[in-house]
């Protein structure tokens, strides 16, 4: 008589989920692996990244323990990677930039990245835009009514079009008559011209003076930016409803 089967024994067992039985969830990263973990989020990041947020993925992703997990396990694991780089004769090194992290690449590549970038459309900075912007960068908090007072000429548009292009926020109000709001640079001044604090801007005395102040690139993004200066007094989300960065008390003089 010939055997016959179940239909359970005809069947493969089956189990729920993409992978195989036992393993519910996607396979973990290698354990350990500190070093290929910061590289590939440095790697694929478009920022600069704080040294707890990069601690914070490691814990998240399984890389390895919370007590092992420190900013300072991370910045030495970016000193050996830069120690590679170096050994290996990369043209990039791991730069602290705005209060994180990010790859850049040498000042020696400059002259080719600069031609590579004159093939795409760039966004610029008119001359008054770039002294405005410089007057805020080196005299901030600053009033407008104060930045104004250097220039010789009216600047609520051009500040209007720094605010724009997130290189300027308002940072909070001056203790004075009428409360006016206090302009600051942003984290996205610093990576935009590449500097790790307001601190690594050159000293005045060390600045050229050209006769024609050149045009300077400015990325826009599309998420907002945080204010790098420390507010002072009330902070302020964000400029006036007309867009122009400025408030009815900010006309009255200091």
């Amino acid at each position: 008589m010939p055997q016959t089967t179940s239909q359970s024994d005809s069947q493969p067992e089956t189990h729920d989920g993409p992978y195989p039985e036992g393993q519910q969830d996607a396979p973990p990263a290698p354990e350990g692996d500190l070093t290929g973990a910061i590289e590939a989020m440095l790697l694929t990041s478009d920022r600069p990244i704080a040294p707890a947020k990069i601690a914070e993925v490691l814990v998240l992703a399984g890389i390895c323990p919370e007590e092992t997990a420190t900013p300072k396990a991370v910045e030495g694991v970016i000193k050996d990677l830069n120690a590679r780089y170096e050994s290996a004769g990369c043209a990039f090194r791991i730069e602290q930039v705005a209060g994180g992290w990010r790859v850049m690449t040498l000042p020696e590549y400059s002259g080719v990245l600069a031609a590579f970038g004159r093939l795409r459309t760039p966004t610029r900075l008119s001359r008054a835009a770039v002294e405005t912007l410089a007057i805020i960068a080196y005299r901030q908090p600053i009033t407008r009514a104060k930045l104004e007072s250097i220039r010789g000429v009216a600047c609520g548009e051009v500040a209007k079009t720094l605010m724009e292009r997130r290189l300027v926020a308002i940072v909070g109000r001056a203790e004075e008559l009428g409360r006016p709001m206090l302009y600051g640079t942003t984290k996205h001044f610093l990576d935009t011209f590449g500097l790790a604090s307001i601190k690594d801007l050159p000293a005045t005395g060390e600045l050229p003076i050209p006769e024609e102040a050149p045009a300077v690139r400015a990325t826009v993004a599309d998420d907002e930016d945080e204010a790098v200066v420390a507010p002072s007094g009330d902070s302020e989300d964000g400029g006036d409803s007309d867009g122009s960065g400025t408030g009815e008390a900010e006309s009255r003089p200091e």
